[in-house]
């Protein structure tokens, strides 16, 4: 009989702590997954402070004259915008020597197809 309390008793001991952390391990604390991603956040937050810091001052020092470019400049742009109709069938800006800027029209091999409007409507072709 001796010999049977004994290793009842130290299986009881050693079965109660494996029970009591699968309880608590489950909803007390965030996943792997979710600290791995709360760990990744923070390097990239922690790597691109020093660039959005540099970012900001730029924006400092730059914002009141791109302001007053916008200001004095934007409704001439809202008016280009309105007119053009495609912008894929123009070239890049270019700027000359004496300061113009030029946009050309690409030519038709390199503009954009068209729908061929020559073809009958209903006409399936087989």
């Amino acid at each position: 009989m001796k010999q049977l309390i004994l290793p009842a008793a130290l299986l009881a001991l050693l079965s109660t702590p494996l029970t009591a952390e699968e309880a608590g391990g489950e909803g007390s604390g965030p996943s792997l997954m979710e600290r791995g991603a709360e760990m990744l956040l923070e390097g990239l937050v922690q790597e691109m402070a020093p660039a959005l810091e540099d970012l900001q001052g730029m924006m400092g020092e730059i914002g009141p004259s791109m302001g007053a470019f916008l200001s004095k400049m934007g409704p001439a742009l809202a008016d280009i915008a309105q007119e053009v109709e495609d912008w894929s069938a123009y070239e890049l800006p270019e700027i000359l020597p004496n300061g113009d800027i030029i946009i050309r029209k690409k030519p038709k091999e390199k503009a954009p197809a068209e729908a061929d409007k020559s073809e009958e409507e209903g006409v399936t072709e087989i």
